[in-house]
């Protein structure tokens, strides 16, 4: 028994000498290593989209909006991305395909002008427009905007009022914030953000989506999530994304995804939460720690009683001595106090704020606004770099401002304007044939340019010149450099432009002079020199 033993000990070993050992290779070496020691703690849990998004929003909503309230750096982060991708307001322009509608560049152009003039009427008051009555349109962009930055997505409820002759549209949009789209739930002290329709659809965090997972409806909570009263009861409603007849929303939901099957978005700040606050936290420190090295604070040590105050009050310029008492001592200038045998006097020096400050700051800054696509110098608004350096950090930051802007026009604007143009054909009031029959037709009535604000100019002379370089060789359109210099409108500019030299060249010519229209060539030879001498 004992030699079979050895025989088959023998036969493992020579088995297992034998074998070719596994191999690490590729990412097991690397990022997904279990072995070195640098990564062998960190194994983080990963879901689908709905339980690592949908079940930590609330917290994330929460924390981002309080972070926009009290530290300075998450309120410029939403701010700045407010002002730069919408600022006053997305202006309406609009660009119909007017070779497949077969009209003429004069016609084509009266209808835009009657459509602008006519959603002018519905977008610029505020009865005409917001359910609520407190903005107009562009108003509204801005609100929605920043609703969606800070809690990562934005409703709004498509409404009707009764029209006026005075107000004909009956379209009004009521913005509702994130938290009240939740999954229903029997009892306020439950709370799920899964749960199932009685449809048997599946309800994601107030998105009803069917069995292919297509969005069909959202739920909405009557009371604010934490607002619970004797007289607030909660009621769920449940709206249909779309109208069942015409296809047209009946909500809205702006939002950015980030993840495939996400139903809701993520606060813009979701992922600098932590580095926000441990920099206003640091902040708030140095500021504690200035103020109490801005303190004269004194510590006696003397064998007196410590409920006396040994000191008295300054020594006035023009007397002597304000109490001559055995254990009270002065301040003043030039005074000598003897002090008693074991009494001295120590003062309070904190020794701060740290010198390294301004640049810890400014380097969590950076970090930040890496992470927020805002260079640090837009974040701070402090341009104390180069003219390039500043200049490269303004384009870098525009180009995430021009891709918000073009989501926010395809999650709001544009479905807006569609539901508007919809009721203005309806109603009559804008003439556009097929319309509501062939969709090729439709779409080519919906054309528009959504115009905002501009990038800004750090030396104008500079840019203007590279703007008409840029039109001069075909690369850029007047319009487009127009928009792109100041945001404004080239045709009116143009038609403007018309009157204002027509009244010059009258004024010249009585006074005897030339009449004075400068060329292109005048005109970009002017601004060169301009930029030689500057």
């Amino acid at each position: 028994m004992a030699e079979e033993k050895k025989r088959r000990g023998w036969f493992r070993r020579r088995q297992a000498a034998e074998t070719p050992r596994p191999v690490n290779s590729g990412y097991s070496e690397a990022g997904a290593s279990r072995v070195k020691r640098s990564m062998k703690g960190f194994n983080p849990a990963s879901t689908g989209a709905k339980n690592d998004i949908d079940a930590n929003n609330g917290t994330l909503r929460t924390r981002s909006r309080a972070l926009y309230m009290a530290a300075p750096l998450a309120t410029s982060a939403i701010k700045t991305n407010r002002t730069n991708v919408v600022g006053c307001g997305l202006q309406f322009k609009a660009r119909i395909d007017r070779e497949y509608l077969h009209l003429s560049a004069e016609a084509a152009a009266e209808w835009e002008a009657t459509v602008e003039r006519e959603f002018g009427l519905w977008a610029n008051r505020k009865q005409t427009c917001d359910a609520l009555g407190v903005n107009d349109f562009y108003g509204l962009q801005q609100l929605a905007f920043a609703s969606w930055l800070m809690s990562g997505d934005c409703f709004a409820l498509i409404k009707r009022a009764k029209s006026t002759p005075m107000q004909p549209y009956t379209l009004r949009l009521h913005l509702i914030e994130a938290d009240r789209c939740a999954t229903p739930c029997k009892s306020i002290y439950t709370d799920s953000t899964t749960g199932e329709a009685e449809n048997g659809n599946t309800i994601y965090d107030g998105v009803e989506v069917d069995k292919s997972g297509a969005i069909v409806a959202y739920h909405f909570r009557s009371t604010y999530p934490g607002s619970y009263s004797d007289d607030a009861v909660t009621e769920w409603i449940r709206i249909p994304a779309y109208g069942p007849r015409t296809g047209l929303p009946n909500v809205l939901h702006i939002m950015d995804s980030e993840r495939p099957e996400q139903y809701r978005g993520v606060s813009y700040l979701a992922h600098v939460i932590e580095p926000i606050l441990q920099t206003r936290r640091y902040t708030e420190s140095e500021i504690t720690a200035a103020l109490v090295e801005s303190y004269f604070t004194a510590f006696v040590t003397t064998n007196a009683p410590a409920s006396d105050m040994p000191y008295n009050e300054t020594v006035p310029g023009d007397q002597k001595e304000v109490s001559s008492g055995a254990n009270d001592y002065e301040m003043g200038p030039g005074t000598i106090n003897m002090m008693e045998p074991g009494e001295s006097i120590t003062f309070g020096d904190p020794r701060r704020p740290a010198s390294g400050f301004a640049a810890f700051m400014r380097t969590m800054c950076e970090l930040a606004g890496a992470a927020l696509e805002i260079p640090a110098d837009l974040l701070l608004k402090a341009f104390d770099a180069s003219y390039s350096a500043s200049r490269a950090a303004l384009l870098e930051a525009w180009k995430s401002f021009r891709m918000r802007r073009e989501w926010f026009v395809s999650d709001f604007c544009r479905p807006v304007y569609e539901l508007w143009l919809s009721e203005a054909v309806a109603l009559g009031r804008i003439s556009a044939p097929g319309f509501f029959t062939d969709p090729a037709i439709r779409a080519a009535y919906l054309g528009a340019e959504w115009i905002g604000p501009s990038q800004g100019q750090l030396d104008p002379v500079k840019e203007i010149t590279a703007e008409t370089l840029a039109v001069k060789q075909g690369f850029s359109t007047r319009e487009q450099s127009t928009v792109r210099l100041n945001g404004g409108q080239w045709d009116q500019n143009v038609d403007q432009l018309a009157r204002e030299n027509a009244k010059l060249s009258e004024a010249r010519k009585a006074l005897g002079e030339n009449g004075g229209d400068e060329t292109d060539e005048q005109l970009l030879a002017l601004a060169q020199r301009l930029g030689a001498e500057d």
